[in-house]
């Protein structure tokens, strides 16, 4: 099934890795939906770090995805692929794509969508996919937090530092968080973190410590990578979780000792989501569904959107991911 669509449309791309300035908006036919597929009129696109990785060569998408950058989107469903039930022409809705999200019209699983939530506009819900499909399968699902346990999140301020703050806290979880800058560590109590760490300043091992009366937390969400590595093992309670999703300083170590591994019990666990079965993802976005949309529908917890640019504008879009300046979200509007 398809609305009446145009033939064309606008996408962002790059023909050779390098810096924003490699980015480059061209006119392209439409993509076409496959078989359990939906073809979304994008409102909104998410930016996210794993997209400067791509547009750098480090990061390039899996076999047989379009190389167009963008992993979440929201919009209008305006096609339905062979054998998608439960959804229409017209539903908005948010979804996470193997790539293709910086473009008017994106193809996306139809496991992979769910439903606008109701306090929110399109341009908002564009915030969700990613970070949250993320952070409740790491944090919730394997990290296994639980109600009463203590929690630490690196980059606190950062799109999926918001997101784990605020899924940990009403999962009923302490939640340390640390951050650079006193202003970020403000955002992060803000948002509901019960502490701060500005890492430029102190010792995030000693003030966990500090704060867990010596115990150390439960879980941690890390993204730092190689230079926290051995911080972290000191930062863990006994049967703590240490969950890896990116190594944006290295992921490299020369030497560690693993005691602590083995005196405290230790899960040192790490995952990524875009190389992920559809099937794994769709399982995700059902747990989203049943745990985590009913607290977006009441308005309990949201995106956070630090800024917005329009589609053409995506270098600038870029240079300020790669600053670190903002706090939370960073979004392209397409003015569908």
């Amino acid at each position: 099934m398809t609305a009446s669509l145009p033939e064309t449309m606008r996408q962002i791309r790059f023909t050779q890795a390098g810096g924003p300035d490699v980015l480059a908006v061209e006119t392209v036919p439409l993509p076409q939906a496959g078989p359990g597929q939906v073809l979304i009129e994008v409102v909104a696109a998410g930016v996210n770090r794993p997209d400067i990785q791509q547009r750098e060569g480090k990061y390039p998408p899996p076999k047989g995805a379009t190389e167009i950058p963008g992993l979440e989107v929201a919009g209008r469903i305006v096609a339905l692929g062979d054998g998608v039930d439960g959804l229409a022409l017209g539903d908005e809705v948010c979804a996470l794509t193997i790539s293709g999200g910086y473009a008017e019209f994106a193809v996306a699983e139809a496991g992979q969508c769910l439903p606008r939530p109701a306090p929110l506009s399109l341009i908002e819900a564009a915030g969700i996919p990613e970070t949250y499909f993320t952070v409740y399968s790491t944090v919730i699902e394997r990290g296994r937090l639980k109600a009463g346990e203590t929690f630490l999140v690196h980059g606190g301020s950062s799109g999926i530092g918001s997101t784990a703050i605020q899924i940990a806290r009403h999962h009923g979880a302490r939640v340390f968080a640390t951050a650079g800058s006193d202003a970020k560590c403000d955002f992060c109590r803000d948002l509901g973190a019960d502490a701060a760490i500005n890492y430029r300043e102190a010792d995030f091992v000693e003030e966990v410590k500090r704060l867990t009366d010596g115990n150390g937390v439960d879980v941690i969400l890390d993204m730092v990578g190689a230079p926290y590595l051995t911080k972290n093992l000191s930062a863990l309670a006994v049967e703590g979780r240490l969950v890896q999703i990116a190594f944006m300083q290295g992921y490299k170590v020369d030497a560690f000792s693993m005691t602590p591994i083995m005196m405290k019990r230790l899960t040192f666990t790490g995952a990524t989501l875009r190389a992920r079965p559809k099937s794994e993802k769709a399982a995700i976005a059902q747990g989203l569904a049943r745990d985590v949309w009913p607290l977006l529908e009441a308005g309990t917890i949201k995106p956070i959107i630090h800024a917005t640019f329009p589609l053409e504008d995506v270098r600038s879009a870029h240079e300020l991911m790669e600053s670190s300046t903002h706090l939370g979200k960073i979004l392209l509007v397409t003015g569908r």
